[in-house]
């Protein structure tokens, strides 16, 4: 019994802080991967994973236990395109896949809701399951609102060093802090679910940008004024960081760029920031899950 899914990674999100009195974030998914394998087997054992994925196995052991087949003995196969620590959705985009997998390896479709529950079990999770842009509550899976699918945008992702471990990050306490940038953080969510209603890029990288500069207060990003001044050098409707990890993103309106435009941002990235870690450019696009292949013919599962 063996199955292989694919979950889309992120640049940072669009916003991120108190929304609706809840602690939440606007997803960014991003065009890069991870895939990973689930092969289960028919006699009781562990979970074996990477050495360095242990939260992929965790997410198979809390999936096993969720459908009631926790002796079943897995082997777990990652391959990603998501550095860790960056603040891309590479655990969670781990994590996403593995829960879905190992409930088609035994046969069962678990829901993007179901598979975000199981998910925050393991770690605050990005939202990137859910198809197009969404709403999450990272922390608790509580609140989840599809806001639609983004309109053409082209994200040039920026990586100046360093890492962050979600875990400690989130066990700091910054209630105070985040209730003093609420309306700052309210602002800049209307600005985002108006835009994608709307299909307009500028208006989405405006409430990017807002929030963005609000939460240089809770993880400050010494680089972000340059790429701010680069963003509007080049044209770019605004940016966006990882509210929680190390990357900035430049966003780039994909119906206004020419067909090079996004090529010539990049050279013109590499040029301004020599020293940066990393600099690659991808697309901003609908989050979700996809099945690379499956042994089984796989059942909804039953809602819990």
């Amino acid at each position: 019994m063996r199955a292989t899914v694919r979950a889309t990674g992120a640049c940072g999100e669009l916003v991120q802080g108190l929304i609706g009195g809840v602690l939440c974030h606007i997803t960014c998914p991003v065009a890069l991967y991870a895939t990973v394998t689930v092969e289960l087997g028919d006699a009781p054992g562990t979970v074996r994973a990477p050495a360095e994925r242990p939260k992929t196995a965790q997410a198979v052991k809390t999936t096993l236990r969720f459908l009631n087949a926790r002796y079943t003995a897995a082997a777990v196969i990652v391959t990603s395109e998501l550095p860790v620590g960056k603040g891309m959705a590479s655990s969670t985009a781990d994590v996403a896949a593995a829960i879905a997998a190992t409930g088609l390896a035994l046969g069962v479709t678990l829901t993007p809701e179901q598979i975000a529950r199981l998910a925050v079990q393991v770690e605050p999770s990005d939202g990137i399951m859910f198809p197009g842009i969404a709403l999450f509550d990272h922390r608790d899976g509580s609140v989840r609102e599809p806001l639609g699918p983004p309109p053409p945008l082209e994200v040039l992702v920026l990586d100046f060093g360093g890492a962050v471990d979600t875990l400690e990050f989130n066990r700091v306490d910054r209630t105070a802090l985040l209730r003093e940038l609420a309306p700052t953080t309210e602002r800049a969510a209307d600005l985002v679910r108006r835009g994608l209603a709307d299909g307009d890029a500028a208006l989405i990288g405006q409430g990017a940008t807002v929030s963005a500069l609000a939460h240089q207060r809770v993880l400050f990003k010494p680089q972000l004024p340059a790429v701010l001044d680069f963003a509007h050098q080049i044209g770019a409707v605004g940016v966006n960081v990882a509210h929680s990890g190390a990357v900035i993103g430049v966003l780039l309106d994909g119906s206004q760029t020419a067909p090079s435009g996004g090529e010539a941002a990049l050279h013109a990235a590499r040029r301004t920031f020599p020293h940066a870690e990393a600099i690659r450019l991808t697309s901003v696009i609908g989050g979700g899950l996809h099945v690379v292949t499956s042994d089984l013919t796989a059942a909804p599962a039953k809602r819990r």
